[in-house]
């Protein structure tokens, strides 16, 4: 049997950085937006989605997340996420259960809604009520891939439908998990399950169709798997990260449970103030590596360091937090350290 590639810690996050485009920021346009999107862009709490854009894509604007190329839905955990628009099927295909009542649920949900709102878009809540029960029951028909929604932040969803996607549940579900694969590994196929949301049927592997794709590794936190098209990635020697990056909340690259928080946050103390029981912070990435965490509210950033940093960190740290693209401000961005 072949011996399984050992990756250390400093591999690991630097092709994270690296898949992520966290290390240099892209371009403008639809293309740097859909590889931003890679995974999706969760937008649970308003407006993520445009920060995580912005931290990998040079001149990103209050209305980026609202670029053609995108579209917002319903994703992986029935989290708001912005996705690029030829991905939809990824993230809402991938997701459809592939047998039995939640099928059903979804496939009917969908049936129903399309049927109700012909043709026009409408408050999820005033939508659920017309089909006689709670609107954040319309979530379950989002892995269909006609279900889209618009939220804002300020106001609750708006709803419509659109043509079911002409890809294959089955292509669907192998291409999430690739994604996942590219993004976030090494990994495994129970970390891949809890991200998604989903329940694959019992006894059968998220990642058996992808047998022929992946490589089995080794790393500090137990074994996983890579894709084969990422090896020799994974073997290239870490390069220069970006000075400072400030992630939002639930940002890809710390959108992680379990035994891979520790990998990205060593100290078991520093974790728990990343990953709160309630909403989360944003997480500060100085030279590649978690170094604090942020919160804002309206146009005022709140920064806390985990250690002294230098001069020429807290000035990188300090023009990322100014340069945020926040809508709506009616005055300029204002921060603050905390002790």
């Amino acid at each position: 049997m072949t011996a399984r590639l050992g990756l250390d810690r400093a591999a690991i996050l630097a092709f994270r950085r690296r898949a992520g485009a966290l290390d240099g920021r892209l371009p403008p346009g639809p293309d740097s937006l859909r590889r931003a999107a890679w995974a999706g862009l969760q937008d649970s709490v308003p407006r993520a989605a445009l920060l995580s854009i912005h931290a990998r894509v040079a001149g990103t604007s209050p209305t980026a997340w609202e670029d053609p190329s995108l579209v917002q839905l319903w994703g992986p955990r029935f989290s708001a996420y912005v996705v690029a628009a030829v991905d939809l099927p990824v993230f809402s295909l991938g997701r459809l259960p592939e047998e039995g009542a939640r099928l059903r649920r979804a496939e009917g949900t969908a049936d129903r809604l399309d049927a109700f709102l012909a043709g026009r878009r409408m408050p999820y809540g005033e939508a659920g009520r017309g089909l006689g029960h709670h609107g954040n029951m319309l979530r379950y028909a989002a892995p269909t891939g006609r279900v889209l929604i618009r939220w804002d932040g300020a106001r609750p969803p708006t709803v419509w439908t659109v043509p079911p996607p002409v890809t294959s549940a089955d292509e669907a579900r192998r291409e999430l998990a690739r994604r996942y694969l590219h993004v976030f590994g090494p990994t495994t196929p129970a970390s891949f399950v809890e991200w998604a949301g989903i329940r694959p049927p019992r006894g059968r592997s998220p990642f058996g169709p992808l047998a022929a794709e992946l490589v089995p590794v080794r790393t500090p936190i137990g074994d996983a798997w890579i894709l084969a098209a990422d090896e020799a990635a994974f073997r290239q020697p870490p390069g220069p990260a970006a000075p400072a990056r400030l992630l939002p909340s639930g940002d890809a690259h710390s959108l992680l449970q379990g035994a891979d928080r520790a990998l990205l946050v060593p100290d078991a103390a520093r974790r728990g103030e990343l990953w709160t029981p309630r909403v989360w912070p944003g997480a500060i990435l100085v030279d590649g590596e978690v170094a604090g965490t942020w919160r804002r509210a309206h146009a005022s950033v709140a920064l806390r360091a985990w250690r002294p940093l230098t001069g020429a960190e807290r000035e990188a740290v300090e023009a990322e937090a100014a340069s945020l693209p926040l809508p709506g401000l009616d005055r300029a961005i204002t921060l603050a350290w905390a002790d």
